[in-house]
């Protein structure tokens, strides 16, 4: 071999080297390996997909930022939530899909595909290294023979967000004729002549509601489809300009300003100051009388304006949403209010869903991101999303207390009201018609790592060559945390801080690395931006 060849792969060994060794500044995954392991050794694994338990470490340790922080039951539930999720990674024909269930269903789609919480997939898995995975799942939706239109959906926007981690104007653009396709069969299905989205709180993914008892077959113009839909318009915009397509650009964005005017004209009720459901069907528009938890989603989409943020003092007020484990999905003060072992086993008119804290933790981070308003801080945040990891528990019929998730919790006593339910349904045992033992067992209908991620340590994804994080820690909170080898824009971040210097011995106080160079730091929390 010549020596300019010699050479030549030297320095590319070296480059390789050096690019593994900038996946993580700080942590090392060993560190963490003990989490997966007593995840493992306390699991019955009835159902296995694409990585059983025994790869979950070597998958999860190649694939995941590792996070650090002095809360330990808040960095378990991190890792215990990437635990689930990789359960739910599918091998298919047409490619990798995200699961909700891990038994088949009888309702859902091809490969037991379920659209409902495929906008969560999205946010949540944006963040594996590997993005293999979220580009088939996009493409099973729309070619691969999924059903994008079975439930209310917020997918383009959720693609769209995945793109702004791993930025990849060929994939999006490729799908934008789908994506527009799609946009207009909602149309077609779901616009009314009053200009406004309309959807039965059941293919909400939110049956048995308050407000959806008011309409007739339960049609309502929601906040939750006419946001999503918003958000959908306004990414087909975004996609559209990356197409060069001003046109489809102009269309799109028009689209989205003329739903976004609906929702705060129509939807807003300025005297119980929260945005509400207008039962369809009705001789009268007339908002239904109940502020329900799904109220905050047009914050999730960053719609509404700096006057709207009086709705956030409901989030933790005891008559309103506030709850020991977790906001209520419907105002504790409303007659209809209902905590029910009887009849439907999901029922959207009390119990906390985990789908449902998602969307308002994410709308709650917007909020304190992009407005300015006094009504609630960080330190809400904060206690909104330690209740929400507190609640991911179980105390097992021997006793022993395990990490959990599954499908809607009592607010008040943390018991997994659909499990126990289900669990004596038929015949005083598991409903087989309804999927069997521990249906609702590692449920894929939420979110949780992406609350850390974007949320609580504020890595701000966006399309532009920047770098932005806005913590939202409250400050004196922590002494010290890390997020480390974070995959952005193709580089390798790290965001720590250390109020002494002495656990990470990077130097005091708030520090961001890029492929394992020191680009920005602040003796304090705050918000800092980086060019790329």
């Amino acid at each position: 071999m010549r020596s300019g060849a010699i050479y030549f792969l030297f320095v590319l060994s070296l480059i390789m080297i050096r690019q593994v060794q900038a996946q993580h500044v700080v942590l090392k995954a060993e560190d963490f390996k003990s989490y997966i392991t007593a995840f493992n050794e306390a699991d019955e694994e009835i159902y296995k997909q694409l990585i059983p338990n025994e790869q979950a470490w070597s998958f999860l340790s190649e694939q995941i930022p590792l996070f650090e922080c002095p809360d330990k039951q808040l960095e378990q539930t991190y890792y215990f939530r990437w635990w689930t999720y990789r359960k739910h990674l599918k091998q298919t024909p047409a490619g990798y899909i995200v699961t909700e269930f891990l038994p088949d269903v009888h309702w859902a789609g091809k490969y037991n595909s379920i659209n409902c919480p495929a906008g969560h997939h999205f946010y949540e898995g944006r963040w594996l290294r590997d993005t293999s995975y979220l580009k088939q799942y996009a493409r099973f939706w729309y070619r691969g023979g999924g059903d994008p239109r079975s439930y209310s959906s917020w997918m383009t926007d959720a693609i769209s967000a995945f793109n702004r981690v791993h930025p990849d104007t060929s994939f999006l653009t490729d799908l934008l004729p789908d994506l527009i396709m799609d946009y207009k069969e909602w149309e077609k299905m779901s616009l009314d002549s009053i200009g406004m989205f309309w959807q039965t709180d059941d293919r909400d993914g939110m049956e048995i509601s308050v407000s959806g008892a008011y309409g007739k077959k339960n049609e309502g113009y929601r906040t939750t489809i006419n946001s999503y839909m918003y958000g959908n318009a306004k990414a087909l915009s975004d996609i559209a300009r990356m197409a060069g397509d001003p046109e489809a650009e102009k269309v799109y964005q028009q689209k989205a300003s003329t739903i976004r005017k609906q929702i705060l004209t129509r939807l807003w009720d300025q005297k119980a100051g929260f945005f509400k459901v207008i039962p369809r069907g009705l001789p009268q528009l007339k908002q239904a009388d109940v502020r329900e938890l799904h109220g905050y989603t047009p914050w999730y989409f960053s719609i509404p304006e700096s006057r709207h943020a009086v709705a956030w003092s409901q989030v933790s007020d005891k008559e309103g949403f506030g709850a020991p484990y977790g906001p209520t999905t419907t105002e504790q003060r409303h007659a209809g209010f209902k905590v029910l072992y009887e009849g439907h086993e999901c029922q959207w008119n009390g119990p906390s869903w985990p789908f449902a804290t998602t969307i308002t933790l994410t709308a709650l981070a917007n909020l304190l991101n992009d407005y300015d308003q006094k009504v609630v801080d960080k330190q809400d945040f904060l206690n909104l999303l330690t209740t929400y990891s507190r609640s991911h528990q179980r105390i097992r019929e021997d006793g022993k207390l395990v990490n959990w998730i599954d499908e809607n919790l009592n607010p008040y006593t943390g018991d997994w009201l659909s499990r126990t339910r289900l669990s004596t349904m038929e015949n005083g045992g598991w409903s087989q018609r309804k999927g069997g033992r521990e249906r609702g067992k590692d449920y894929n209908h939420s979110a949780f790592c992406d609350h850390i991620i974007s949320g609580l340590i504020g890595i701000r994804p966006s399309h532009g060559n920047q770098l932005i994080i806005n913590p939202l820690l409250p400050e004196n909170t922590w002494d010290y945390f890390c997020i480390d080898k974070v995959l952005y824009h193709g580089k390798n971040i790290t965001v720590l801080y250390d109020k002494t210097g002495k656990k990470y011995g990077k130097g005091i106080g708030m520090k961001v690395f890029v492929d394992g160079v020191e680009r920005a730091g602040s003796p304090e929390l705050t918000k800092l931006t980086i060019m790329l």
